[in-house]
């Protein structure tokens, strides 16, 4: 069973920020939006048979894939609700329910998928979020499925959300009642910690008892 966490935050709040301490061998990030990453990375390439840690796709059918296949010990999919909204967009001009439906299944079946890997993985999910109509801050879906039948935050046991504190990027740990965050007593000794993914990624694996070896020769 792998650990699937939630990386939860508005645009320019640092979650691909985040990735930038992680080994890039040990990493395959999935960019559902192709774009440069936030940080000087240098190390990181887009997949060949050279080589690379970055792969392109808002296929959900082709993220699961990709998840199942690798030997990478860390998985990043970053913004995934552009998966969401990219399948939406693409289908807008469709009438009725089922679209919405569909794109809630798929959406299932990939959150499903990243707690479903080998005991070693760890699996990132970076989103956008947005506030209810009970005013709490959450992950940004489309249409009702994925919030009124199944709450996307409940199939992961972490779920951290990006905040400016003194002008200081961090990740909330704890929840406040008016957010979706959460994650295991004695995961983190502290309500904010550095927006560091490798850093919590470390603290998850020893937390878990994980291994931390991988296979670098993929492509």
């Amino acid at each position: 069973m792998s650990i699937a966490t939630l990386i939860l935050g508005q645009s320019g709040t640092g979650k691909s920020t985040s990735l930038r301490n992680l080994n890039p061998d040990d990493v395959l990030l999935i960019q559902v939006v192709k774009k440069p990453l936030p940080f000087r990375s240098a190390g990181w390439k887009y997949l060949s048979k050279d080589g690379g840690s970055i792969y392109v796709s808002d296929n959900p059918e082709v993220i699961i894939k990709r998840m199942q296949q690798t030997t990478r010990p860390i998985i990043v999919i970053d913004d995934y609700q552009y998966v969401m909204a990219n399948e939406y967009m693409r289908r807008s001009q469709e009438t009725g329910f089922a679209k919405f439906t569909e794109i809630g299944r798929k959406t299932w079946d990939v959150f499903t998928a990243a707690t479903q890997l080998a005991d070693n993985k760890r699996v990132y999910i970076l989103s956008h979020t947005e506030e209810n109509d009970a005013g709490k801050t959450k992950i940004k879906t489309i249409g009702k499925m994925l919030d009124e039948k199944i709450t996307l935050e409940g199939m992961v046991t972490i779920c951290l959300q990006t905040a400016i504190i003194n002008e200081q990027h961090v990740f909330m740990t704890k929840n406040n009642g008016h957010n979706t965050v959460k994650s295991p007593i004695g995961l983190f000794d502290h309500e904010h910690v550095e927006n560091d993914l490798n850093a919590v990624d470390k603290a998850i694996c020893e937390y878990y008892g994980l291994t931390t070896e991988s296979n670098q020769t993929e492509a």
